[in-house]
């Protein structure tokens, strides 16, 4: 085999590489998802305390560039608490944060782009908080905020390639060693390009249909 050949094998190293990427988009869209819509309930309710400080930290997440994050995460945490996190986890608990500041800011103003009179008409009928929340709040907020969010999880799918550099074997990471061993840098980021293109656009389909689907149940019908 020559040094600049590539072998069946490297598809396989391709197909592990987008795996890993696409697990911890998953995982981190969920736990970004849970924590952000948490948030924003905080924010709707209005708890002391906690809704600046959460404003706070959304701000804070939101604002700063991601490598640093990582960064921070993964070197700052082993020398300041002297916590031992491994690449993964770092990558885990960097961008789920991320993900979940973007949500926060999203599922807030789908939160307030509904009229303060539905709210107002579904206490005089004697709803409580947590049946407006559930019931008047939460379907057309999720309506409002499926085009905002399918725009975010298409943007978390490409900063996922930035764990590659504290040694996540990703699918940036794998085009990495291919560049490398192949010197076809051309050949290899092109592929690795059109994967990301294809996944991205993947996502983007599903999220217009869900919209879609979403507007066509919240739409009025007439009498």
């Amino acid at each position: 085999m020559r040094y600049t050949s590539f072998t069946s094998y490297d598809l396989v190293l391709l197909a592990h590489g987008l795996g890993v990427s696409l697990a911890l988009f998953a995982v981190t869209t969920l736990i970004g998802l849970l924590i952000g819509t948490m948030w924003a309930v905080i924010r709707f309710y209005r708890v002391p305390v906690l809704t600046p400080l959460v404003s706070f930290f959304a701000e804070l997440l939101k604002n700063s560039p991601v490598l640093v994050q990582l960064f921070l995460i993964f070197f700052g945490l082993p020398a300041l608490a002297r916590i031992n996190v491994t690449p993964v986890e770092a990558a885990i608990i960097t961008l789920s944060g991320n993900t979940a500041a973007f949500i926060y800011v999203i599922a807030v103003a789908g939160i307030e782009s509904i009229g303060r009179d539905q709210i107002e008409s579904a206490r005089v009928f004697g709803l409580s908080r947590w049946q407006i929340l559930r019931h008047v709040v939460a379907p057309q907020a999720m309506a409002f905020a499926i085009g905002p969010l399918t725009g975010l999880l298409v943007n978390q799918l490409q900063v996922t390639s930035l764990i590659s550099v504290i040694g996540v074997v990703d699918l940036t990471k794998i085009g990495n060693i291919l560049n490398l061993r192949t010197l076809k840098p051309f050949v290899v980021w092109t592929v690795v390009g059109g994967l990301y293109y294809v996944t991205a656009k993947l996502i983007a389909l599903l999220g217009a249909r869900l919209e879609r689907r979403l507007r066509a149940h919240t739409a009025w019908k007439g009498l």
